[in-house]
């Protein structure tokens, strides 16, 4: 798989990198620590994991926090487990003596061995996806800034292909949709066990109105 893969979309993946490799040599060492700024909060998918916790300590945003962190899950199995391991798809600076002095030239950012397909842009897509379908969609379609600048930023840093990112699109936005669909299903079965106290407690509990009603004690 790695290996048609590499074949097949060489000069569309090639392309990109020539691209990126033109802004590093214009731009010089400029755009290089924002990059791997960004991709810090990707990195495990720690911050989003810990960003969908956080929601889940409040009323009104436990639903979406619940949606993330079940949504980062599919795609961590999904990417992680099946898809890393199946495809084996190497880092391209360690296939090409080109792609390697491209990486040099943008900071030499350590990762691990595999690259199809982007966990980073997966985990950051399926996080943004999940909020974006358990809020106001007016509103929240500006999360998807974040996953472009995660997206951009893993070319940039020569530590994906193109090819690598665009899957991780795809099984972000399909691990977004199971994760968010999961949460509805399980609200819905919250729902019709409300009456009891372990429910109750989950539904009802605000860190919020907890602070303030010990303020007022």
């Amino acid at each position: 798989m790695a290996e048609w893969l590499n074949s097949t979309f060489f000069n569309f993946d090639r392309q990109f990198f020539l691209i990126m490799n033109g802004w590093q040599k214009g731009l010089g060492s400029f755009l290089t620590p924002f990059f791997k700024f960004v991709s810090f909060f990707g990195e495990g998918g720690i911050f989003l994991i810990c960003l969908s916790l956080f929601l889940m300590l409040f009323k009104n945003c436990r639903k979406a926090g619940m949606s993330m962190l079940l949504a980062i899950g599919v795609g961590a199995l999904f990417t992680n487990v099946i898809l890393k391991n199946a495809v084996a798809r190497i880092r391209p600076f360690y296939e090409s003596e080109e792609y390697f002095s491209f990486w040099v030239q943008a900071g030499k950012s350590t990762v691990s061995e595999f690259s199809f397909p982007s966990g980073h842009t997966t985990v950051m897509t399926t996080s943004m996806t999940a909020l974006f379908l358990s809020n106001n969609k007016k509103k929240s379609w500006c999360v998807y800034i974040f996953v472009l600048l995660t997206a951009f930023a893993r070319t940039y840093l020569i530590v994906h292909y193109l090819t690598d990112v665009i899957a991780g699109l795809i099984v972000g936005l399909v691990s977004g949709v199971i994760g968010t669909l999961l949460g509805k299903l399980i609200y819905l079965k919250i729902d019709t066990i409300k009456h009891k106290k372990g429910a109750q407690v989950f539904i009802e509990f605000d860190l919020i109105e907890k602070l303030k009603k010990k303020n007022n004690e």
